[in-house]
């Protein structure tokens, strides 16, 4: 688990009770509608919107991206979020599977190595709040997408950084957000 890599402990969050013995959260790629559902069956969406809300750090990759933005593109019928992030998201905005890609990004703020990032199905951000720092871009179609933000105790990425053997991410989450 790359968080246990980075330094941390992962616990797994599935019920309500698991919510509250945990002192930051990870939300992971995956599908957002059907995460949102998941949530909604398990009584876990309230819970979770309290959480983050409140100011538990929280970090989303791809659909916990998707999850954590304000506003949302392209949703499902009904789609909820958990909100706090102050962006707007487009889902799938690079295209279908098959147009998944890798790239590196240049992130300051993990140090002077590029970072590899797999996109898949990724969403990118396409507003941004004036208390949102945007980490990384990537270019498409002409313009500069932001695909890595934070927002006081939240931090979001369009990729999955956690199918990459590098843990700047994870790390960053836990020595910067987390603190």
């Amino acid at each position: 688990m790359a968080i246990d890599a980075a330094g941390g402990e992962g616990i797994a969050v599935r019920r309500v009770g698991e919510l509250t013995s945990v002192d930051a959260l990870i939300l992971p790629g995956g599908e957002s509608t059907a995460m949102w559902k998941l949530m909604r069956a398990f009584d876990l969406l309230e819970p979770l919107r309290e959480r983050v809300l409140e100011g538990m750090p929280t970090y989303g990759s791809c659909a916990g991206m998707i999850l954590l933005a304000n506003k949302i593109l392209d949703a499902a019928a009904g789609q909820e979020n958990l909100g706090g992030l102050d962006v707007t998201v487009r889902r799938n905005a690079f295209g279908r599977q098959v147009d998944s890609f890798e790239t590196d990004l240049a992130v300051p703020a993990w140090g002077s190595e590029p970072l590899r990032a797999v996109f898949i199905r990724a969403p990118w951000i396409e507003h941004v709040g004036e208390s949102v720092e945007v980490l990384a871009s990537v270019e498409k179609n002409g313009a500069p997408h932001p695909v890595a933000v934070r927002q006081g105790h939240l931090l979001a990425t369009s990729f999955h950084p956690e199918v990459t053997a590098d843990v700047r991410v994870h790390k960053y989450f836990l020595e910067e957000v987390c603190k």
